[in-house]
């Protein structure tokens, strides 16, 4: 059963903010490895003639530079393919039911490790090392947070982590349709449209970690979820 904690500071209490950050990056994360296993697949039962591959091949490619570049240690298209398919799927269900658990900060590190090592792409090596790091917080009574953020800080904070995670989430999947099909309104020079693309990554990164410090600054205000 869960039910609601008036006090954050608790140890073992879910800090339902940080928590819904954690889960939605690892939502969109793993379905980034989901679509470079799919294109993966695509190229075929074909070697893969080294570690770095290019998850999208020639024939499939929608852009100039619509690679997108991934690490495998499986030395076949199919076989990564399918093996970032699968991970994929077990990282967007992980995320979605079960970072609560007390452990889930770990596995959630090991399967982006894993999805990694399969040929999920290399992009999101930063995203999933910051969203590990948020996921340590989630049952944590955040005491650190407490003093360094100051109360009217803190009650104001509390208000914007909706719409940060909104944005960074909006900016992340901008950047991996970017990544994909190189579509960006009013922009057709591919020279252009990757410098886009890095912009909008890095405005997602941005406002995931900014919407993580109101997280904690509304679970201090608000209080956590006690798994009982």
């Amino acid at each position: 059963m869960i039910r609601e904690n008036p006090e954050s500071t608790i140890p073992g209490t879910v800090n339902r903010a940080i928590h819904t950050i954690v889960s939605t990056l690892g939502i969109i994360f793993g379905i980034g490895g989901i679509a470079h296993g799919f294109f993966e697949t695509l190229q075929g039962n074909t070697a893969t003639n080294g570690f770095f591959i290019e998850a999208i091949g020639e024939a499939d490619r929608m852009w100039l530079h619509g690679n997108e570049p991934a690490f495998t240690i499986i030395p076949n298209f199919l076989i990564t393919g399918i093996a970032a398919m699968s991970v994929g799927v077990i990282v967007v269900i992980w995320s979605a039911g079960f970072m609560h658990k007390k452990h889930a900060s770990s596995i959630f590190l090991a399967l982006f490790i894993l999805l990694f090592l399969v040929g999920g792409g290399v992009a999101q090596v930063i995203f999933f090392t910051v969203g590990w790091a948020m996921s340590t917080q989630i049952r944590k009574p955040l005491r650190w947070w407490r003093r360094v953020l100051p109360a009217g800080m803190r009650r104001l904070m509390s208000k914007l982590w909706r719409p940060f995670l909104i944005v960074g989430s909006v900016s992340v999947f901008f950047a991996l349709q970017v990544a994909i099909f190189g579509f960006v309104p009013g922009i057709s020079d591919p020279d252009v449209i990757s410098p886009v693309m890095v912009s909008a990554v890095s405005l997602g990164l941005l406002f995931f970690i900014l919407a993580f410090v109101s997280g904690c600054a509304y679970d201090i205000e608000k209080g956590g979820i006690t798994n009982g």
